[in-house]
């Protein structure tokens, strides 16, 4: 069995981890801490002791209001003294990610890193998916929309045409001053 197959991360997890802060999407320390396997302190120091590594587009400190709103947002993340850490959480974007299991340096570390930058190509086919056809669909409306105009204005003159009274049909009662059917015979 190769290294690959003993690694099992569902995609689904990791993408539950995947934020969109700042315009980026990133992944906090915590949770990459949770699939490396480590403390959060050790992945952290790890970086501390590699901060060349990280500049801002790899890795960045959450403010104290991005963290706030991720706290509400992630109910684990609890407030107080001895429930988590009291330092800001660091972020690490795709780049930065490919970065820790260097500074990691751990066989977890590369296992994990492989199944996290998938998930990142998955959630861009995603996205390039969706973006071609939104685009297919507005090109169909443009190719199409003198098409649809001719298709509206029939449908319009067909109902028009229902609004318009129509003669009875039927036959004309005595209180119209003809005999129906049956005074006619009884004469």
């Amino acid at each position: 069995m190769d290294k690959e197959t003993n690694l099992v991360i569902p995609i689904e997890r990791i993408q539950r981890c995947i934020y969109l802060i700042r315009g980026q999407k990133v992944m906090l320390d915590r949770h990459l801490a949770e699939l490396y396997e480590v403390p959060v302190k050790v992945l952290n120091q790890a970086v501390n002791r590699n901060m060349h590594r990280f500049p801002q587009d790899f890795m960045f400190t959450l403010s104290e209001q991005e963290a706030e709103s991720l706290r509400s947002q992630i109910v684990t993340l609890k407030k107080g003294r001895g429930q988590h850490s009291k330092y800001l959480p660091h972020v690490f974007t795709e780049h930065g990610i490919l970065m820790l299991s260097s500074v990691l340096n751990s066989e977890r570390a590369v296992q994990v890193n492989i199944a996290i930058m998938r998930t990142f190509v998955k959630l861009r086919e995603i996205l390039a998916d969706n973006a071609q056809l939104r685009h297919k669909i507005e090109a169909m409306e443009r190719k199409y929309e003198e098409k649809f105009q001719v298709v509206f204005k029939v449908l319009t003159e067909m109902i028009e045409q229902d609004a318009k009274p129509r003669p009875r049909i039927g036959y004309l009662t005595e209180a119209k001053g003809h005999k129906g059917r049956a005074a006619r015979k009884r004469k």
